[in-house]
């Protein structure tokens, strides 16, 4: 019965002369999603793009739910503008939608159509109750909405609606460089950049034989979920083993966590320099551990130039848990497997580290030398989105 899907994307209209660049960015990201399908012809309106659907309404449904930029759908059923029709059709609606009471909601971009929508709604409601059993109308609180669209080509009745990820469409707003780990947090700072409308390249950092195969293999399937919410990710794998070895020999106990990390986005600003990225993303929490108070961050920034956006920067870790198990990330970063950050941990490691006396103790190092090794041994790789997804996250 449902031969059409009626997909809405909101903050896309807001978008003022730029609006086609992301309806189109949409568009390409949908048919994508879809790819291995039938055909699907769809058609774009204002605020609003309506498929044809010749698959599996739930597989179809199922993809774009984790499409960024859609806000929710709603399987239609279509007629022509012909109030004899579309009463029948409503019916119909009404019968395949479980539930004792309901209402009628027109929306009629068709001015032309000689009835308005409160007109509309009087007569579907009289029809509907006249026409069915044991059903009562509930303008305020009913068990399901019987919506009624009146457009110039026809008339569109549906009363489900599935919800969306919300956000921008990947890549309507630059490429990132997720700085992203074994843990909870970076993956959820990754899902937050692409809601965002970001493309993300992945860097993490790998310290054989320190730290297992076992552990990049989680990381590769963190960026696999990833992928499912961007159509492809790609990672790159930088080896850190000598780094922080020579930072373990030659620095002094308290600094090697902000040392590493400056390290890190060292690394990092090159490597985006490659990738065509225009910031940092990390998943770092205000508070949470030592690199991450105020002050280590600021020391820790000092070597880049290059922006560093923290999306999880004021988030409880129970909100962060909460939208790492509704992506599909939590289980995969809990596995036992430890990442370079968690190893060569100092047991008092400076939680203010002043910058002079950091940039003293780095002078031991031999960092251009240590830097171009890493780079000349990049491992990168591309995992392309599979079609089991989980359910996406709204906010």
């Amino acid at each position: 019965m449902y031969t059409t899907l009626l997909v809405r994307y909101g903050e896309i209209s807001l978008k003022g002369n730029n609006r086609p660049y992301f309806e189109d960015k949409l568009l390409e990201n949908m048919r994508y999603a879809l790819a291995g399908l039938k055909t699907h012809k769809m058609r774009k309106t204002y605020g609003r793009i309506f498929i044809e659907i010749e698959d599996d309404l739930n597989e179809v449904s199922q993809r774009l739910q984790n499409v960024f930029g859609i806000i929710s759908m709603s399987p239609t059923v279509t007629t022509t503008l012909d109030m004899d029709a579309i009463s029948k059709t409503a019916l119909k609606v009404l019968l395949d939608t479980p539930g004792k009471t309901f209402k009628v909601r027109t929306q009629r971009p068709n001015k032309k159509f000689p009835l308005k929508s409160p007109e509309i709604n009087k007569q579907l409601g009289a029809y509907l109750l006249t026409n069915s059993q044991n059903q009562s109308v509930d303008v305020h609180n009913p068990d399901r909405v019987i919506n009624v669209e009146i457009r110039n080509e026809g008339a569109y009745i549906y009363s489900r609606t599935i919800p969306g990820c919300g956000g921008l469409p990947v890549g309507v707003t630059g490429r990132g460089l997720l700085l992203i780990s074994g843990g909870i947090d970076s993956p959820v700072a990754g899902y937050m950049g692409l809601k965002r409308g970001l493309e993300l390249t992945g860097l993490h950092f790998y310290s054989f034989p320190f730290t297992s195969e076992r552990s990049k293999e989680k990381v590769i399937d963190l960026c696999q979920a990833l992928a499912n919410y961007s159509n492809s990710f790609r990672l790159v794998i930088a080896p850190f083993t000598e780094i922080q070895k020579s930072i373990r020999q030659h620095c002094p106990e308290e600094f090697y966590v902000t040392i590493m990390r400056r390290m890190m986005f060292r690394i990092a600003q090159l490597v985006a320099e490659k990738e065509k990225a225009l910031a940092l993303l990390t998943g770092e929490n205000l508070g949470q551990v030592a690199s991450q108070t105020l002050q280590s961050m600021s020391v820790i920034n000092k070597v880049v130039d290059i922006p560093v956006l923290r999306p999880l920067v004021a988030w409880d870790k129970s909100e962060i848990v909460e939208v790492a198990r509704r992506i599909g990330t939590f289980d995969i970063s809990i596995r036992p497997y430890d990442d370079c950050c968690t190893l060569f941990v100092p047991k008092h490691p400076a939680t203010k580290p002043p910058l002079k006396l950091v940039e003293k103790a780095e002078k031991a190092l031999e960092i251009e030398t240590l830097l171009k090794d890493c780079l000349e041994n990049l491992e990168i790789l591309t995992l392309k989105a599979r079609r089991q997804f989980t359910s996406c996250v709204s906010f």
